[in-house]
């Protein structure tokens, strides 16, 4: 009977306190992927034992005039790797199949800034779909933070999942509806 690999499990908000404060020193990581080999990276990542995430996000495609509702990555062509350079053997995830790279600082590999990766987890569900949207609701007055309409108030009207955002402004005594960026908007 042949041995039965033993993989570690997904990382859901459930698991995630045993990994932020895990005493040994790991840290998250960024490997970038070859194209569109996100899952196999990841898969592959975690049939050597290291802890990944790759935050997906629900997209619209269409194809042969069909629409489809798929899960696909936040980060095209990154994911997120768990580890210790000093304890664990790094340089693996280099020739792991469907990794391009680890990004890296001359030798070393280079960590994400403390808090980036958990906020991101923050905004992932039991599922493991990330909702970037929860801070904005259809219909909540917003304020543009920044840019030619910097200041003006409005309401939004529609998300986009591409990060677009509509919106309907007050300016000078009329309304217009203007198209912006999810990050120029905050709730006002």
């Amino acid at each position: 009977m042949p041995p039965q690999l033993i993989r570690p499990p997904l990382l859901t908000p459930s698991a995630l306190s045993e990994v932020i404060t895990d005493p040994d020193g790991a840290r998250w990581y960024v490997a970038q992927t070859l194209a569109r080999s996100e899952a196999r990276a990841e898969q592959q990542l975690r049939a050597q034992e290291f802890r990944t995430f790759l935050p997906r996000v629900q997209r619209t495609v269409r194809h042969a005039r069909k629409l489809r509702t798929v899960l696909a990555p936040a980060f095209p062509g990154y994911l997120f790797i768990r580890l210790d350079p000093a304890r664990q053997r790094w340089r693996a995830v280099n020739g792991t199949y469907g990794v391009g790279r680890l990004i890296t600082a001359g030798e070393m590999p280079l960590p994400v800034p403390h808090g980036v990766v958990e906020t991101l987890l923050d905004y992932v569900d039991e599922k493991g779909v990330a909702h970037f949207e929860r801070d904005l609701k259809i219909g909540q007055a917003v304020r543009v933070k920044d840019g030619p309409l910097a200041a003006a108030l409005g309401r939004l009207v529609r998300l986009d999942a591409s990060g677009r955002v509509r919106v309907l402004l007050e300016i000078m005594g009329s309304e217009i509806y203007a198209t912006l960026e999810r990050e120029k908007l905050e709730a006002a």
